[in-house]
């Protein structure tokens, strides 16, 4: 209002002895410091982040499932030099052709399968321990093949020599028919043509010992059980025993997509044979297919480049098994 000279708001009393401080005296000076920078949020104690980083940290400590495998193929102790042969036909076979049979392992009951009943009747009346597993423990075994709940373990394969095949053939009256493969090396191709061998009336397989998958693990499985049936020979020299074959008598078939005679037409069919197939996409070596005496060819669609070694092995056996059998009925 006009004439009130009375100062608005609070107004410092004269003679007053507060004044300006120049701090808190230390009361806060922790609260002045600061805290640093913020931390990750892995490291904040109950994110979400920070709990999945503890989960992560406490599996790595754990054993890793390889390692696990491992420590139980140390606690089963397969000595060197033995096969572990698994799956159902495979383990049966291998037991009904007399096989040396060291171990048996199940993870199943044998009175679900006739052919586990037959394995373990053969195992007790060899002296055989059978031992009761887990699955993990066939997984492990059998490096995870498919084994179908029952395992065995064989000594290595006992190879022979290609004229000791010439010599079984002709002692049972039966004209030869042998199988040889050049630089084979996948094993499913040689179980396949194990298997190929013995359906269609074969005496037997010759492998060279270099470039050239064995018997092994993987065969057995592969040639459902033709492995303890179809004897396989394991030669030094491919070239050197085809043409002591040929001294014997023998005549040598090559199969090649490229051959001027057909399978089908082949005149030889009802003599001693050996068909020598090469490696897929290789083909014969040179040395070899320079020995043989015949190269045949199995006629297929222009649409497919060529067959597989085990595949053209079998058609090819089948031929001749057919031309024999014509020629036996003519």
């Amino acid at each position: 209002m006009p004439g009130n000279e009375q100062y608005p708001g609070a107004r410092r009393r004269p003679g007053s002895k507060k004044g300006p401080t120049k701090g808190s005296g230390g009361n806060r000076r922790q609260g002045l410091e600061g805290r640093g920078p913020t931390p990750k949020a892995e490291d904040r104690v109950g994110h979400p982040k920070a709990r999945a980083k503890a989960r992560a940290e406490a599996r790595a400590a754990q054993p890793t499932r390889t390692k696990q495998l491992e420590k139980i193929r140390r606690r089963f102790d397969v000595p060197e030099g033995y096969e572990i042969v698994c799956g159902r036909n495979a383990v049966a076979e291998a037991a009904r052709a007399g096989v040396p049979i060291s171990r048996v392992f199940m993870a199943v009951s044998a009175e679900s399968d006739d052919r586990l009943g037959a394995v373990v009747r053969r195992a007790t009346l060899i002296g055989c321990p059978v031992l009761e597993t887990t699955k993990l423990d066939l997984e492990a075994l059998t490096d995870g093949a498919v084994h179908q709940g029952v395992a065995i373990e064989v000594p290595a394969y006992g190879y022979t020599s290609a004229l000791d095949l010439l010599d079984r053939a002709r002692a049972v009256g039966h004209t030869p028919l042998l199988v040889a493969l050049d630089q084979v090396t996948d094993p499913h191709n040689l179980g396949a043509v194990l298997r190929s061998t013995g359906a269609f009336g074969g005496d037997g397989v010759i492998i060279p010992e270099r470039r050239s998958v064995g018997v092994n693990a993987t065969v057995w499985k592969v040639s459902a059980g033709a492995a303890a049936r179809v004897p396989v020979a394991r030669e030094t020299n491919l070239v050197r025993t085809l043409e002591t074959l040929k001294k014997e008598g023998c005549f040598v078939v090559g199969l090649d997509g490229g051959g001027e005679t057909l399978m089908e037409d082949l005149s030889l069919a009802d003599s001693p044979l050996v068909l020598v197939t090469g490696a897929e996409g290789a083909g014969l070596s040179r040395l070899v297919r320079e020995t043989c005496d015949v190269i045949a060819s199995i006629p297929i669609s222009q649409t497919v480049e060529s067959l597989n070694a085990a595949v053209a092995t079998g058609i090819s056996l089948y031929e001749v098994d057919r031309l024999r059998r014509a020629a036996a009925k003519a």
